[in-house]
């Protein structure tokens, strides 16, 4: 389940339908009602949070995301994205890492999700973070 204060439009998130996970895009946010309309590939439909969960943060998600994988020689590993970074330093672990754009650096040492990383870098370079 995700909190409703977690969450912008363009988050990408896992919606709950009819017993089925599917990924969708928030499109739009009716904090009043407490709902978050969520746009999947079938249709747009408006969910309570606890239809809605995360997305672990994943290779396979940057890349999705439009990120280049970079290995280095000490095993760590480079994600790319114009000039935003995330760096892993051990290859695999997600639970620690480090992001930066320009002068703005944060290390976190906790696993993230999808839409995380998407405020994290929206917040840093104030674009959006959509799949390529």
């Amino acid at each position: 389940m995700l909190k409703l204060s977690e969450l912008q439009p363009g988050d990408i998130v896992m919606a709950e339908y009819e017993g089925q996970l599917v990924e969708g895009t928030v499109k739009e946010l009716n904090k009043e009602d407490k709902e978050v309309c969520v746009e999947t590939a079938v249709q747009e439909f408006w969910f309570k949070p606890e239809h809605l969960f995360p997305i672990p943060l994943s290779e396979e998600q940057l890349l999705k995301l439009g990120f280049q994988k970079v290995e280095s020689d000490n095993g760590s590993v480079k994600y790319k994205k114009d000039s935003f970074r995330i760096l892993l330093p051990t290859q695999g672990n997600f639970n620690d890492l480090e992001i930066w754009w320009r002068e703005d650096r944060r290390h976190l040492r906790q696993a993230i999700h999808v839409h995380e990383l998407q405020n994290h870098y929206y917040q840093m370079t104030k674009v959006e973070l959509n799949p390529a």
